[in-house]
């Protein structure tokens, strides 16, 4: 496989496209988090390439956001430079009974999956309710119904900080786990940023790709809230639901400030409209000393924790997942 060319970015390109002090709730699920330095938005992977190489060298602090979900951003904002991966593009090659899809990492999982389905293409019918994008997808490992990405990814092809050139992972060097992979190893302005993936699909008849992703959104509309969340909250501990314990810890429906324990799910926060990032944070907190202290049982973040948040807040880093993401 060749490798594109990347456009060459200097440092009065980037300042001239980039946002100055964006918001970052308008680009996140959660609605939440204070302003970004500076904000710019990849068109193409070749260009999210460029951007990177350009970031690093400028010794520019760096962050890949996808869709948004499964990231908590501080209310302090993220200082040096956000990118939006909205590199999207779609290629699939088909066999008599096999797929091989080609994604940009900036695809939407939802979008990708109905693709596939569209196209007759099984395998990802899990993903059709399941928000951000591939990239996020990937780091985190997302999963639902049983199914997850490690299932079906054959390479993926990330650009390393500093590297002058993208290569290929196999998912052995990917290290897939439950909600993890070894780029969570990766503090996220060092993490590894991906960019395209190769999934190993299957062919299948469209109308049974519909019927199950129908089922699949069905269940999921019944089980989780509507609204302004990051997705799950916590990792599923060994033989049991972080959202059971919540509930049994008497949390469900509680409240701080605008931010909101679901009452149809625990281990989804939802913001109710005026929700900060600090409010969110602290029913973190609250969720976790609870659990701990009534079944000795520490839940580990599913979400990342992303921007300028104080010495506590930043332990959770490193139980956290998504490309940041996702």
């Amino acid at each position: 496989m060749s490798e594109p060319e990347f456009p060459v970015i200097d440092a009065a390109d980037l300042r001239a496209r980039a946002r100055v002090n964006e918001a970052l709730s308008r680009h996140t699920t959660a609605r939440v988090g204070g302003p970004a330095d500076l904000l710019i938005e990849a068109r193409s992977t070749a260009e999210l390439v460029a951007l990177v190489q350009r970031a690093d060298a400028m010794d520019l602090p760096c962050h890949v956001l996808g869709g948004g979900s499964n990231v908590l951003v501080s209310d302090r904002g993220v200082r040096g430079l956000v990118i939006l991966n909205r590199a999207r593009e779609v290629r699939t090659r088909l066999a008599d009974t096999s797929a091989r899809v080609d994604a940009d990492a900036g695809v939407a999982l939802i979008s990708l999956a109905r693709t596939c389905i569209e196209g007759g293409i099984g395998g990802l019918e899990w993903a059709i309710g399941v928000p951000g994008t591939l990239g996020g997808a990937i780091v985190g490992n997302a999963g639902a119904h049983g199914a997850d990405m490690a299932a079906c990814v054959n390479m993926v092809r990330v650009l390393r900080r500093g590297a002058s050139a993208p290569e290929w992972w196999t998912p052995r060097q990917l290290a897939f786990a439950y909600r993890s992979t070894a780029l969570k190893a990766f503090s996220p302005a060092a993490r590894p940023v991906v960019l395209n993936a190769l999934l190993d699909l299957r062919r299948d008849h469209r109308a049974n790709l519909e019927r199950r992703a129908t089922e699949f959104n069905e269940k999921r509309r019944a089980s989780q809230p509507p609204g302004a969340t990051m997705g799950s909250m916590f990792k599923n501990p060994p033989g049991d639901f972080a959202g059971r314990l919540i509930e049994a810890a008497g949390l469900k429906g509680h409240q701080i400030g605008g931010a909101q324990i679901s009452t149809r799910h625990a281990n989804f926060f939802v913001n109710t409209g005026t929700a900060t990032a600090a409010d969110i944070h602290s029913l973190i907190e609250l969720a976790r000393h609870e659990v701990q202290t009534r079944f000795d049982v520490v839940l580990a973040l599913e979400v990342e924790l992303l921007g300028e948040w104080d010495a506590i807040a930043a332990l959770d880093e490193g139980d956290a997942p998504l490309e940041i993401g996702s």
